[in-house]
């Protein structure tokens, strides 16, 4: 008598909560539900890591330049260094020098007076995943800042990441937040040309007379011809770099070319000026603090920043002693201004270009969420639409409750006041499951409706084993109590069986899935869980209350 109370009163505090919960704190909506974008996003592993062996090939150079260890050549290729030595004496201290800096980084190998640097494939295997979560939270930054409501952001794999905007607005300006590497360098400028003709002569080219050198913008990068009494013939050269060694020109080891976009009032980019500057930044976005939109001394939209106290140190420090110096302040390998330092700067400044204010907006939140560590491509976009969400939801809820009125016709049908038993612990295991969803802040998708309608059948798949049970109990002559007992203990076994095979293979969808079939495991998962109460435990609560006090109104 004890117990039964007990069961009963657990079974009221676990309804009331759920219906609690299902009033008061609503179910997050999945991307096929609400409508949204979702974007699987492709980190460039493989250019990032070869940008750090250039890194490294730099720093080696300039540590061997100090030590007095003379080089004879020196080379990236792809993930490997090949430095060769003038002199053969000078190989161990290369070395172990070498080892001493970037032992964790590459393996070396001597043949006589070269040494061949090769990255480790745990060092490849460690920096994957580390640009990755580095990616990762960076996105997760960014999107915050961009106020998209439940996001999801997840890895998938070793180099991809899929992000889910619910309910997002402008899906093509949080692309373009999201895919920007906002990488902030400052840098010396040390010349600058109007013209390619120009910029290939002052680096020591030379181009025949009567030709012209032309750099014409394209959606895919800019474009190189050659122009000759009024014909025009496209050089086959891929950067500027290139195109002034086809003339001859030399671009410094320690130098390089960077353009700046001429746009019009439309925002086409309709030409360059060319900037050579020194390769070492002096000042990156790592020593950021803060960045904001604001306007220039002309009224126009500018980015205004705050660097952090080593920051300021060290551009003050350089500052003040390059008075007269113009600085280049390059984003994403693109010079936006190059103002001419005319005092010692401390922590302030700011980026000025053609900017409109929607741009300096979204600038400033890429620069205070931090640069990528890698470019990242859009490699596969699906946006839905929020009418075709809400008519999945119409649709979702139809087939629910369809379901619900066949399954509970049924149940009383065959097993009479049993089966309305079994659809009353329906009713609550679908206010549990609902309840659950929202207490744990899980996000219903479509497929994840179809697992609520597969656990309403499941639910009632328990009640019908032991229903059966009891029948046959009742069949060989056992009073009421006993074949109650006795059905509930002999179906148990079986029940057990079924649900477990079924929510491992929910664990293994939720592990391996993505994202609407994560959702349908979800769905499946908790559903499960609760049917397992509701249809043996609340169900024998309901049935004992029956066989105590009112069992001759018993039917089965």
């Amino acid at each position: 008598m004890k117990s039964l109370k007990y069961r009963i009163a657990l079974v009221l505090l676990v309804l009331l909560g759920s219906i609690y919960i299902m009033f008061t704190k609503p179910v997050t909506l999945g991307l096929d539900l609400q409508g949204g974008t979702h974007l699987v996003l492709q980190i460039d592993v493989k250019k990032a890591i070869e940008d750090e062996v250039s890194t490294a090939l730099r720093e080696i150079k300039n540590k061997f330049e100090k030590e007095n260890i003379p080089l004879l050549s020196a080379k990236r290729e792809k993930k490997k260094i090949e430095l060769v030595l003038l002199e053969k004496s000078s190989v161990q201290k290369a070395v172990e020098l070498v080892k001493e800096d970037y032992g964790n980084m590459f393996d070396v190998k001597v043949e006589g007076e070269k040494l061949i640097l090769t990255l480790k494939p745990s060092y490849i295997s460690k920096e994957i995943d580390r640009l990755a979560e580095q990616a990762l939270e960076t996105i997760r930054n960014r999107i915050d800042e961009l106020g998209v409501a439940e996001p999801v952001i997840v890895r998938n794999g070793k180099d991809r990441i899929i992000v889910e905007l619910p309910g997002i607005k402008d899906p093509e300006r949080a692309k373009k937040v999201i895919g920007k590497v906002a990488k902030l360098e400052f840098k010396e400028v040390v010349d600058t040309a109007q013209t390619p003709d120009e910029l290939i002569t002052k680096l020591g080219g030379t181009i025949p007379p009567g030709e012209t050198v032309s750099v014409v913008p394209s959606p895919s990068g800019a474009k190189f011809y050659i122009l000759k009494d009024g014909k025009k013939e496209e050089l086959k050269v891929n950067s500027l770099e290139k195109l002034v060694k086809k003339f001859g020109g030399h671009v410094p080891e320690d130098n390089q070319i960077l353009v700046q976009e001429i746009k019009d009032k439309s925002e086409r980019v309709i030409g360059y000026q060319f900037f050579i500057l020194k390769k070492e930044p002096i000042l990156t976005g790592a020593y950021l603090k803060d960045a904001y939109p604001s306007t220039d001394e002309y009224g126009m939209p500018a980015v205004s920043f705050e660097l952090n106290s080593e920051g300021a140190r060290i551009f003050k420090d350089y500052t003040s002693k390059h008075i007269g110096v113009r600085l280049a302040i390059v984003l994403d390998n693109k010079v936006q201004s190059a103002p001419v330092i005319r005092s010692a700067i401390g922590g302030r400044g700011q980026i000025t270009g053609q900017f409109s204010y929607q741009e300096a907006k979204d600038l400033s939140i890429v620069l205070r969420a931090g640069a990528l560590p890698a470019p990242v491509k859009i490699i596969e976009e699906t946006t839905v639409g929020p009418s075709l969400g809400k008519e999945s939801i119409e649709k979702g809820i139809k087939a629910g409750v369809a379901g619900l009125i066949i399954v509970m016709l049924f149940m009383v049908a065959y097993y009479k006041l049993s089966g309305a038993i079994a659809d009353l612990a329906l009713l609550m295991n679908v206010a549990v499951l609902w309840a659950a969803l929202a207490l744990l802040g899980a996000t219903l998708t479509l497929p994840g409706i179809a697992g609520f309608i597969l656990t309403i059948g499941m639910a009632v798949d328990a009640n019908v084993i032991i229903f059966e049970r009891i029948r046959e109990e009742l069949r060989k002559g056992r009073n009421l109590y006993s074949a109650v007992e006795a059905g509930f203990s002999r179906a148990w076994g079986t029940i057990i069986d079924a649900n477990v095979t079924t929510l491992v293979a929910a664990i293994v969808l939720f592990q391996f899935g993505t994202g609407p079939i994560k959702g349908f495991a979800v769905t499946l998962s908790l559903g499960i869980l609760s049917s397992m109460f509701t249809a043996v435990f609340v169900t024998k609560v309901l049935l004992d209350v029956i066989v105590k006090y009112k069992s001759r109104i018993f039917s089965i």
